[in-house]
């Protein structure tokens, strides 16, 4: 028997979500982890999975939940939870089932035909998201590519109202003409949108040589940990933040003074959650580039929630396909401000018995410790930096100006014509320092 999961004491839908909006549809919620799984993690997944369906402006109506040995072939889960959820379906009057778990083309049509009504699994509820949350014209395409990919091998299921007729030469019906048009129109988009988002990366990677020599820390983590309140924190800016999954998708680089001269150019990046649809992956490598060129990655968790743990090992994981888990990293435990200083002190001790990553708490909402995040990323900048002494014409006020731009100036003496400056500096600045007409460097510590 099936049983519906109790999402904070018993409301299909966190209370501290609920707003005043219309729902687009009622939805029944479908779970059935394999029975290997933790009972606590299934139900944490089916509790974001509401979050998702309220996100994507659906109400629930109601949760079916089984555990499998393996999925079915046809239904994924057995026939007779099948027939249960018909049921629910009918009582409840829902016109859309959703299931955590990703469905085969097969198993998808195979329910809708079962069950009456129509049916998504997590990564067309979180593309569905996607398309609705992008803003910019790359986020656009770059969520219309993981779309159609997702689409293509499930195009079948959507002509099943057309011509039944028996395919072969002489006897294809409508339904399978317009499929195989669908099929050649789909792909040119698909290599139309891949030569365009190419075209974007080439311009991305103009605009970061023009950046070189600037630190630069990028921002990623799990969805709704807080980083764009972070990067608005640090940048006294204003980017749209929302108590909600996937709130922003776009990427956004804001200059961060960081005191004592020293600046770092940081980044927001999409968020992460479990069970990220592949085509998505994909499609945000372009965006998430950002994240491949970072000196630093600021890995923003939300220490408030009961899962963080697991939230950071999602992130893991995302971080070691898109092969940016050597990048090095400093952990940002987020939202200090909901946690008693007990629970703060426990998790900082368990933080510290299994974790070699150097880690921060604070709260970017409320402003709290940032100085020592902003401290720690001038140490990182420091040491990247080389200590030298240089002589220059007084009248190279460029070579100056980039001293005191993008080094530190450490002492200076002018006797006229020339300019005698000790500074830490960037590799990149020495090298064009060394190959500039009239300076003449002197000492490299």
């Amino acid at each position: 028997m099936g049983r519906e999961v109790e999402l904070n004491r018993g409301r299909i839908i966190p209370t501290q979500l609920i707003e005043n909006r219309t729902p687009v549809d009622r939805v029944v919620l479908v779970a059935a982890p394999t029975k290997a799984t933790d009972p606590r993690e299934a139900e944490e997944h089916l509790k974001e999975l509401a979050r998702l369906t309220y996100t994507a402006g659906g109400e629930v109506a109601s949760v079916v939940y089984q555990r499998i040995d393996s999925p079915n072939p046809r239904f994924y889960v057995g026939s007779g939870k099948a027939d249960e959820i018909r049921r629910t379906v009918r009582e409840s009057g829902a016109d859309l089932v959703i299931f955590d778990e990703e469905l085969t083309p097969a198993q998808g049509k195979s329910l809708e035909d079962h069950i009456g009504v129509r049916v998504m699994d997590r990564s067309e509820l979180i593309l569905d998201i996607f398309a609705t949350r992008a803003r910019t014209r790359e986020a656009k395409m770059q969520v219309e590519l993981a779309q159609l990919q997702y689409l293509l091998p499930r195009l079948k299921r959507m002509w099943t109202h057309l011509s039944r007729t028996r395919g072969g030469i002489g006897l294809r019906g409508p339904g399978e003409t317009q499929l195989e048009t669908d099929r050649r129109l789909i792909d040119t988009r698909i290599a139309d949108l891949r030569r365009k988002l190419q075209d974007v990366t080439s311009a991305r990677k103009t605009r970061r040589k023009r950046r070189q020599g600037a630190y630069r820390a990028a921002l990623v983590g799990y969805t709704n940990a807080g980083k764009s309140s972070l990067l608005n924190a640090l940048a006294s800016d204003e980017l749209f933040v929302e108590d909600r999954l996937f709130a922003t998708l776009d990427s956004a680089t804001r200059k961060v003074d960081l005191g004592d001269g020293y600046q770092a150019l940081v980044t927001d990046t999409v968020g992460f959650i479990r069970k990220l649809p592949h085509h998505l992956i994909a499609s945000f490598r372009s965006t998430l580039e950002e994240a491949r060129e970072a000196d630093i990655l600021l890995h923003v968790i939300d220490v408030s929630h009961p899962d963080w743990e697991e939230q950071n090992r999602v992130v893991d994981d995302v971080l070691r396909e898109l092969e940016l888990d050597e990048k090095p990293q400093i952990l940002v435990f987020n939202k200090v401000d909901r946690l008693t200083h007990e629970e703060e002190a426990a998790i900082r001790e368990r933080v510290r018995s299994f974790e070699t990553t150097p880690s921060l708490f604070l709260s970017a909402l409320h402003h709290r410790r940032l100085d020592d995040l902003k401290e720690t990323l001038k140490a990182r900048i420091r040491a990247t930096l080389q200590q030298v002494t240089l002589q220059l014409p007084a009248r190279d006020g460029q070579a100056l100006a980039a001293l005191y731009r993008e080094g530190e100036v450490l002492g200076r003496r002018e006797d006229g014509a020339e300019i005698e400056v000790t500074a830490r500096v960037p590799e990149s600045l020495l090298g064009r320092l060394r190959k500039r007409n009239g300076v003449r460097i002197l000492e490299v510590a």
